[in-house]
């Protein structure tokens, strides 16, 4: 079995999963005052269908809705993962769709 884990790379304001040690995706965020916007999330394609972006998402979730952050989900794999899962604590305000053009 592979030895996952996620941490928070803050000098690349990413959090990070690695399996056995290799980088195998991450979540980019950018912090403003009081709010955590997370941007794009990837896993290597490597590494998908082992449910990483899952775990990914919910570690780095946990420790961003811990900060007292609000957390705002331009990425659309943290957005679709916040309307179906539950995360402790978090504070979530989802961004405007954008206007139709008429």
């Amino acid at each position: 079995m592979s030895e996952i884990a996620v941490a928070l790379n803050e000098a690349e304001s990413r959090y990070e999963i690695t399996s056995d040690g290799q980088l195998a995706g991450f979540a980019e965020f950018q912090r403003r005052p009081g709010t955590i916007l997370f941007v794009h999330t990837e896993v290597d394609p490597a590494f998908q269908g082992q449910g990483l972006a899952s775990k990914l998402a919910a570690e780095a979730l946990s420790d961003a809705a811990a900060t007292g952050d609000t957390i705002v989900p331009y990425c659309p794999y943290i957005d679709k993962y916040l309307r179906t899962h539950d995360v402790p604590g978090a504070k979530v305000r989802f961004p405007a769709a954008p206007a139709e053009q008429s």
